[in-house]
């Protein structure tokens, strides 16, 4: 689960911003919030993030997959750390860029933050907490890296540290070298952490074909939601049609083979997934099915079906991955009302917190222009979240919970529009 999550001089955020999903004492909805009874905290399963154009939404959503990235992917031996700092001042690229993370990982809370600009990481830090206190992992200075005494084979870890190159997380090099104290951190962004951008596709897709549960499930909600389509399924096309050349083909059967694990094909409009059975490579394209007028169905590929249709698709495994009950997943979605219906985008979500409960680990977060969702029946106030762009074009984020004498029963749709608590285009301002 995710804490927290702070940046400094990233994008439009020059200052130093903190998003929290630490439940306050808001009384509503308490039912849903989980618990986690070893901290006596509570931990919201669901945040929303309002805000005008480039007020410094998907920036903020930007800065999460950048992290994730820095942790699982890394980077080159000889290239940049590809940071994006606050360019409208002189000097934003000689001050460093600043991470911090409160995450929730095998229930226990680290804090993991991190310091760098293009050339090199600057400090990195890597905290456990218990009840009380903290316990210093490692701390990191430059190339310094100071190592609890508690490790045993503190030796090969001082060794580790030692070969970590300068623009290059010590977490990642970590995990690299096969130390497993660190691996619930490291799984937790490679794992847990989601991220689902506005023209992105889901990357759980591929398991609408595996075992058919994901398929089945998602046929049940379908005919529901009233955008046409009976059922989803998977065509058979012969591997060798795919139109690459040889070398790219054997590339991907090779990948296939070796990983043992489905591997989708982006092709336009379609879903293309190869996977093998006792080494044989079989390839299927997702397809849908509509009921014509004599009650036959008529199957249509991908390419024929609306925007919108293409984007609940790509969102469904997203939602049916968080409603599982052993869930561990912190799902970020940027611009989730893109090509999706008001209406539509209410159901979804209230299907998730409607199965939400003091022992779920899931979490939902997501980014929206729909004020039409802007609702204390469905958020709590700690949940509705602002990001505002100034004059000097700097965003920040504040939650509505910050803002005092809002009731639970306020119209806070109509506040918002009237620029009350702010966040939202200048030009809409001037109209009120």
């Amino acid at each position: 689960m995710l804490l927290s999550f702070s940046l400094e001089n990233w994008m439009s955020f020059k200052n130093e911003v903190s998003f929290s999903m630490i439940a306050s004492r808001e009384r509503q909805h308490r039912e849903r919030v989980p618990k986690l009874t070893k901290y006596r905290n509570k931990v919201l399963p669901v945040s929303v993030l309002y805000g005008g154009n480039a007020s410094g939404k998907s920036n903020f959503f930007n800065a999460l997959s950048f992290a994730r990235d820095l942790v699982v992917e890394g980077t080159n031996p000889d290239g940049l750390i590809p940071v994006n700092p606050f360019l409208l001042r002189d000097n934003s690229e000689e001050l460093p860029t600043k991470f911090s993370f409160l995450i929730l990982a095998e229930e226990t809370i680290y804090e993991f933050s991190f310091e760098m600009n293009k050339e090199a990481i600057i400090m990195e830090k890597l905290v456990e907490l218990t009840k009380t206190s903290g316990k210093l992992l490692y701390h990191r200075k430059g190339s310094k890296i100071k190592l609890n005494n508690s490790f045993q084979k503190k030796q090969f870890l001082n060794f580790v540290a030692e070969g970590t190159r300068a623009n290059q997380l010590f977490l990642t090099n970590s995990i690299s070298q096969s130390v497993e104290h660190f691996r619930p951190i490291y799984d937790w962004f490679k794992y847990g952490l989601v991220l689902i951008s506005p023209n992105a596709h889901y990357y759980r897709v591929e398991d609408f074909f595996s075992e058919g549960k994901l398929l089945d499930s998602a046929n049940e909600v379908l005919p529901h939601i009233d955008i046409g389509i009976s059922r989803l399924g998977g065509e058979d096309i012969p591997f060798t049609s795919l139109p690459f050349p040889d070398e790219v083909r054997k590339n991907i059967g090779d990948q296939v083979l070796k990983s043992k694990s489905p591997l989708r094909i982006n092709m336009q409009d379609d879903r293309i997934f190869v996977s093998h059975k006792n080494g044989e490579l079989i390839s299927k394209r997702l397809v849908t099915y509509h009921t014509k007028e004599d009650g036959a169905e008529e199957k249509f590929e991908l390419h024929q079906e609306s925007d919108g249709t293409k984007r609940i698709i790509d969102l469904i495994p997203a939602f049916f991955d968080i409603l599982h009950p052993n869930s561990r997943h912190v799902v970020v979605i940027d611009e989730i009302d893109r090509s999706l219906h008001t209406l539509l985008v209410r159901y979804l979500l209230e299907n998730y917190l409607n199965r939400s409960t003091q022992e779920s680990r899931s979490q939902l977060l997501m980014t929206t222009h729909d004020v039409q969702i802007m609702d204390q029946n469905i958020f709590r106030r700690d949940e509705m979240w602002l990001a505002e762009k100034d004059f000097s074009g700097i965003s920040s984020l504040f939650s509505l919970n910050d803002f005092e004498g809002v009731r639970s029963d306020k119209d806070i749709q109509k506040s918002y529009l009237q620029g009350r608590f702010g966040g939202v285009p200048k030009v809409l301002m001037e109209g009120v």
